[in-house]
C-alpha cells in the first residue's frame, strides 16, 4: 500500500511555498526499511539537549512492539526520489472494555517519529490520518495514544491538528531493582496461577474497568508473560481454592511481563559526579546486602524492565499483601541480571496505586491518554459515547503489550 502526500514545503518564506507530491506513505517492508527506520529512531532520541534523558532501544525488528497483536501495521513516510525514510508510525487494533462490561474495537497508536530535518511539513499529521483510515477499515471505532503530559509537540499534534481529546491521566510507578533481596513475611504465601485460571479470575475482577482486553488469555500465555501471582495470608492456605473460586478475605494478585526482548532503556547525559555516586551506592549494596541500602541500579548501560499489570487487592490486609507481592517480583528481577526496574501504570483513582512501592523521583505523575472517535459522530449521536459515559470502576487496565 502506498499513498502520495502533497506536502507543503517552506524553503525560506511563505512566498516560496511549493506544493509537490514529495512524500509517499507505505507499509513497512523489513527488507527495504529496517535499517532506515532504526536510523530514524536513533535520530529522534530524546536528550539531544545535553540534559539527562531516558533512551529507548528497540530489540530486533522495529515492528516488535506490535507484533503480539493479531491486527497491526507500521507505516513509513518516504521523501524525494531516493525514498528517504523521514517518518514512521505504528498501530495495533484490539477489542477492549470501555467500562460496565461493554466491549469495543479500539486502535492504539504509538511510535510516531519524524526526522528532525523534515518537521513542520505536515508529515506527522498525514501519517496519523492514513493510519486512522487503516484502522477504520479494520473496524476500530476509537483510536487513542499515550504521551507524557510535558511532551507539548506530541500533545499539540494530536489534540490541535488531529482532533484527539485528553481523556485519561495515569501514573507510572517505577521501583529500582537493588542488589539485595526484599524480605517477604513468613506469614505470606505466594501462589503461581496457571494462565487459564488467571484469565478466569481477571475476567471477573476487571469486567467493569476500562481498556480491559478481550484476548486476556493470549496475553497470559504469551512467552513474555512471566506468570500471574497471588499473595494470601498463610493461615488461609488450606482453605483457599482459586480453581473453585474460593478466595481468602484478603489477597493481592498481579501478572509480570518481561520487556527485555522487546526494548531496553538507558540513561544518558548524566554528570560524572552523579554517575560515581550512583555506582557507589550499588557497590555498597553488593558488599553489605544485609544493610538493605536503597541502591541505584546500573541504568547507564542498556537494561530491561518488568512490567506489572492486572494489579488488584482485596480485604484489610490487601495493601500489605500487595507490597509483599511487589517484593516477590523484585526478587525475581534481582535474579535476572539484565532487569533494572519494575514498572506499573495505574489510574489515578485506582486504590492499588498507594500500595505499590516506587521511587517518586523515577516515576511519572501524569501519563496522558488522548482519544478520538473514528466514526461519524452525527450517526452515533443517539448512542452512548465513551466520552459521556462513566465507568463504574476506577480501574484502568493497562495492556502490557502497549507498554
Amino acid at each position: 500500500m502506498s499513498l502520495k502526500i502533497a506536502a507543503e514545503i517552506y524553503p525560506k518564506s511563505p512566498s516560496e511555498t511549493v506544493k509537490e507530491p514529495l512524500v509517499v506513505v507505505k507499509e513497512y517492508d523489513e527488507d527495504r526499511h529496517k535499517v532506515a527506520v532504526e536510523r530514524l529512531e536513533r535520530l529522534c532520541e530524546v536528550g539531544q539537549s545535553g540534559k539527562p534523558s531516558l533512551v529507548t532501544d528497540l530489540m530486533g525488528d522495529p515492528i516488535c512492539r506490535i507484533r503480539h497483536f493479531q491486527l497491526h501495521v507500521m507505516l513509513v513516510a518516504e521523501y524525494g526520489e531516493e525514498g528517504e525514510v523521514v517518518g514512521v508510525i505504528r498501530v495495533c487494533v484490539k477489542t477492549v472494555t470501555r467500562g460496565n462490561s461493554v466491549y469495543i474495537k479500539l486502535a492504539y497508536i504509538l511510535g510516531l517519529r519524524v526526522s528532525p530535518r523534515h518537521r513542520r511539513f505536515g508529515i506527522g499529521t498525514k501519517l496519523v490520518e492514513h493510519l486512522e483510515e487503516w484502522c477504520k477499515k479494520k473496524g476500530a471505532k476509537y483510536a487513542y495514544m499515550a504521551t507524557d503530559c510535558t511532551n507539548e509537540p506530541s500533545v499539540n499534534l494530536f489534540t490541535k491538528k488531529c482532533g484527539y481529546s485528553k481523556f485519561r491521566t495515569l501514573t507510572i510507578l517505577v521501583q529500582p531493582v537493588h542488589a539485595h533481596y526484599k524480605p517477604i513475611s513468613s506469614n505470606v504465601a505466594v501462589l503461581h496461577l496457571p494462565p487459564r485460571l488467571a484469565g478466569s479470575i481477571y475476567n471477573h475482577m476487571f469486567a467493569n474497568s476500562e481498556f480491559y482486553p478481550k484476548d486476556i488469555e493470549l496475553i497470559l500465555s504469551n512467552k513474555l508473560n512471566l506468570g500471574t501471582f497471588m499473595a494470601i495470608p498463610k493461615k488461609y492456605l488450606s482453605r483457599c481454592d482459586p480453581k473453585r473460586g474460593i478466595l481468602p478475605p484478603s489477597y493481592a494478585i498481579l501478572s509480570v511481563w518481561n520487556t527485555k526482548d522487546v526494548f531496553k532503556l538507558q540513561v544518558k547525559g548524566v554528570s560524572p559526579l552523579a554517575h560515581a555516586c550512583c555506582v557507589g551506592t550499588r557497590l555498597l549494596d553488593e558488599w553489605m546486602p544485609w544493610l538493605r541500602l536503597p541502591s541505584f541500579p546500573d541504568v547507564f548501560r542498556p537494561f530491561g524492565v518488568y512490567f506489572l499489570y492486572g494489579l488488584h487487592m482485596e480485604g484489610k490486609r490487601g495493601a500489605q499483601l500487595m507490597k509483599s507481592l511487589c517484593g516477590f517480583v523484585h526478587n525475581m528481577a534481582r535474579d535476572d541480571g539484565g532487569c533494572g526496574a519494575i514498572v506499573a501504570e495505574l489510574g489515578q483513582r485506582d486504590p492499588v496505586r498507594d500500595a505499590v512501592p516506587h521511587w517518586s523521583k523515577f516515576s511519572w505523575a501524569e501519563d496522558m491518554w488522548c482519544i478520538k472517535n473514528l466514526e461519524d459522530t452525527k450517526k452515533d449521536i443517539q448512542e452512548s459515547d465513551w466520552f459521556t459515559s462513566r465507568s463504574s470502576s476506577p480501574v484502568i487496565f493497562v495492556d502490557p503489550r502497549d507498554f
